[in-house]
Formats: C-alpha cells, structure tokens, sequence
C-alpha cells in the first residue's frame, strides 16, 4: 500500500543537522549514585558502571530520579524496535494495512490463465502460510483452475542490497537473520517438528510447512540428560531440497519446533506455491521467476494483511526482526522504498516531532546490528512523548508484561513488577538492554530504561532485573 507524507522534503533538508547532534530533550542531570542493589549486581558480573546507561523518570515529567549515562550512545539490541514502531504508529497510524496482490496478463476464461500471473508484493510484514493459503483460495473460488503461463513474482516496491544471511552471527538458516522482502512469504521459514520417542529411542522429524520436494536425511541422536538449549546440538546442512539433520535431541524436551530458513526466496515461495495451488486443486504449467508486473496487467484478487496495531504487537512482544525491518522499509513514502529513504522519513518525523535524539542511529529498524546506537536518555525521551501520543495504547499493548508473555514470559515472575512492567528487551553478544513503563507499589508510573555494553553484557540480567524491582517497590 502506498502512502504520502508531508516530512519528506522536511526530512531531506534536516536529516544531516538532527544527525550533527542537536541537543534537548530529558535534562542532563549530573550522573546520580546507582542504588546498591544494581551496583552489586553490576559488580558480580564483572560490568563496570562506565558501561551502563540508565535512565528513570516519571512519565508525568519532572526530573529523572536516575539518569547514569543517560547520554551516552549505546547499542540498544532489539529495544531499537521501540524508534520503529512507534514511529509508524504515529507516520502511517494504526489502522494501516499491507496488500499483497495476485494479477494476471489478461482475464481468465473459462477458469484458465491464458498468460503470465503476477504476483506483487508491498512488503506486508506477515504474509504468513495461512494469509498466503487464502490469497490462493480467492483465486480458485473466482473460478480460476489452470495456469498456462509462467508465476511472476514482483518484489519492486523494496529496492535493497544484497543480503548475507550468515554476516551477522554466522547462522544463515536462523530465520531471525532472513533479509527484509517486499514479497516475504512465511518469514521465509520453514517448521520442523521433532518428537522424542524415548521407546524407540529415536527422534522423529515432521515437516509441518507444506512442502513439494523437501527431503530430511534424520541423523538425530536421543540423549539423556536435562532439554537445556537444545537448539545449540543440532546441525542443520541444506543440499538443494535436502535438510540434513544431525546432533542430539534431548529425551526431556519431548516434542520442539525448530524453524529454518533453508532456501533462496524464490525458491521458497515456489515451493510453497506449487504445493498449496495443487491441494486446492489447480493446476499450473509454468516456470516461477522474479519480474515486474505489467503496467496493464488485470487486478484478480487482493489479500489484505492485519493493521499496524496488531503488527506492533508481534514484532515487540516476540522481538520479530525480520517484521521490523519490513515495517522500518515502509516508513520511506518512495517506491522503491529504500533503507535510507527510510532514515530520512524517521529523521523528519523526529524533528517535527520536537524529538532531538543526537546520539540516534538505525541501522536496519531491527536492533540486530552491530552499528545500532541510542542513548537512555534517547529512548526515555521518546517513550515520555509516546505516553503522551494518540497512538500510546497501541504501542504500550505491544510490549511484553513482566513475568506474563513474549520476551518477558520467563522473567521477573515472582517479584513486584510481574504484571506491572510493560518492557521491550534486547539482547546481542555484548549487549543486554531494557526499555518501557514500571507501575510502582504507589500506583505511579515510571520510565525505565537499562542498557548494557560490555563482554559481560551476558551476565547483566540480574542487574537489570535489580533496576526493575528497585523501581516497582517504591
């Protein structure tokens, strides 16, 4: 779906002095004393305080009971997601939808494509495998049964670089390192069941996506022992079509689901195309490749995706990096959307926003970057407008609850803020951060955010941990 916004030339013009080092904005308050729960912890897991940015402040204003750092310009991880999401609820509202287009060379007669079907995407974040079910469905319920020409597949409205799975972490097939698509169709993933059979002392794989010509050569082990991170025993290696399982499966973990993203885009959305329009019952004899769709191609059936409101909600709740960077990509009003035009429109829509947030820069909208920098301050700040916006419910429902799900589930389940944080997390290889909204045994509301950047970052949970409860008992 296309949009306008009015920043844009606003944007173009500002973006080189917002990225200068405007300043404004929380007060700069002299670096408070942490309270000793957190240094304790700090100085357990061998972080010293000059490696940490904290910043507590009341969302009804005033000056921040804690502000260590607060300037400093840090990798935040995946609460960097907090820029993208709220951004977008503000620029496109949370209302606005993706749509995912099937079009054809000419109208279909007598239930045959007698030509080339298009198939365009926008760069809806979650064209999952039942979205995409139903797209095809619409077409066979308008009568079409037969496809003589070829599938186009029509990725132009996102103009990006070319995209290396394995730069980041050297785990190319961990869907969470797929690249952002404007035709992305099940987050490029693919699900495998796996079934601890501790009779037969086997493991049991199940392909649960839908697949044509997928082959699993199962050289799993059964072990004893407790489930653990049972993902970090297993090797998956991709030959073709072929997925070559081999490693351990612990007996404890019973039955897990492990997603890959084991193949190209095209050859993915093929396969998933060939297998769903044949159990729907049509036929097709065509080849499927990348192209563009023709300027006088016929509309056939449309597929709407979920609003902004509900996409928030899984991009935060479940930290999803592949759906920010496709939402970070649609915040740029051009087609093709690219990653700096994207910058350019959050820049604009910060300066007119009244948000000076200096030592800001996005990388890819995701957090997953090693470039990524924000200060505490920075993230308080837009969370203090954020309480204050139109859009605050929607984006306030989009973060995980300590202790109750998403990326919080397992956490803080026992103490005062179980319940009553509302918190995005991060967490990379030298990073631990946290950022969102404590309510405290008084019934008041603060603005607390947390970031590590250090080799011990691993190991500062239990400090951020401390920050939370230190502020959820007051």
């Amino acid at each position: 779906m296309t949009h306008s916004s009015p920043l844009r030339g606003a944007a173009r013009a500002l973006f080189p002095v917002l990225l200068a080092g405007l300043l404004g904005g929380l007060p700069l308050v002299r670096a408070a004393e942490l309270p000793s729960v957190v240094s304790q912890a700090l100085q357990q897991a061998g972080i010293p305080a000059s490696s940490v940015g904290i910043v507590v402040q009341a969302v009804d204003g005033g000056p921040p009971l804690l502000s260590h750092n607060a300037r400093k310009a840090m990798n935040p991880a995946s609460a960097m997601k907090l820029v993208t999401t709220y951004a977008a609820l503000e620029m496109l509202g949370p209302a606005y939808t993706w749509r995912s287009e099937v079009l054809a060379d000419a109208s279909p007669h007598d239930g045959r494509i007698n030509g080339n079907l298009y198939l365009r995407g926008s760069g809806d974040p979650k064209l999952a495998l039942e979205q995409f079910w139903l797209l095809l469905r619409q077409l066979r319920t308008r009568g079409v049964s037969e496809i003589n020409g070829d599938l186009i597949l029509d990725r132009s409205a996102f103009a990006l670089p070319a995209h290396d799975p394995g730069e980041f972490d050297q785990q190319p097939l961990r869907p969470y390192n797929a690249g952002p698509d404007a035709l992305l169709v099940n987050f490029r993933s693919l699900r495998l069941l796996l079934q601890a059979d501790a009779t037969g002392n086997t493991v049991r794989v199940i392909a649960e996506t839908p697949s044509e010509g997928l082959r699993i050569d199962n050289r799993l082990r059964l072990e004893r022992g407790a489930c653990g991170d049972w993902r970090e025993q297993l090797t998956p290696v991709v030959r073709g079509m072929s997925i070559e399982l081999s490693g351990s499966f612990p007996a404890a973990c019973g039955e897990r689901s492990l997603s890959l993203a084991p193949w190209t885009a095209d050859m993915q959305v093929e396969d998933l195309f060939r297998v769903l329009w044949r159990e729907l019952g049509g036929s097709f004899r065509g080849r499927v490749r990348e192209g563009r769709t023709p300027l006088g191609a016929t509309p056939l059936v449309v597929q709407e995706s979920p609003t902004l409101g509900e996409i928030v909600r899984d991009i935060n709740k479940y930290s999803n990096n592949v759906m920010a960077r496709q939402l970070f990509l649609t915040l740029d009003s051009e087609r093709p959307a690219t990653i700096e035009g994207a910058r350019r429109q959050i820049a604009g829509w910060l300066l007119a926003s009244g948000l000076q947030l200096p030592e800001l820069f996005i990388d890819n909208g995701s957090g997953l970057s090693r470039q990524a920098r924000v200060s505490a301050a920075g993230l308080a700040q837009l969370l203090s407008a954020a309480w204050r916006s139109p859009v605050m419910a929607e984006l306030i429902a989009s973060l995980p609850v300590a202790g109750v799900d998403g990326t919080l589930r397992k956490r803080l389940k026992n103490g005062s803020a179980a319940g009553r944080a509302h918190l995005k997390t991060g967490y990379l290889e030298g990073v631990r951060a946290i950022a969102g909204l404590v309510l405290d045994n008084s019934g008041k509301r603060w603005i607390v955010v947390g970031l590590i950047n250090d080799p011990n970052a691993r190991l500062g949970k239990a400090a951020l941990d401390a920050l939370l409860l230190w502020v959820a008992e007051r």
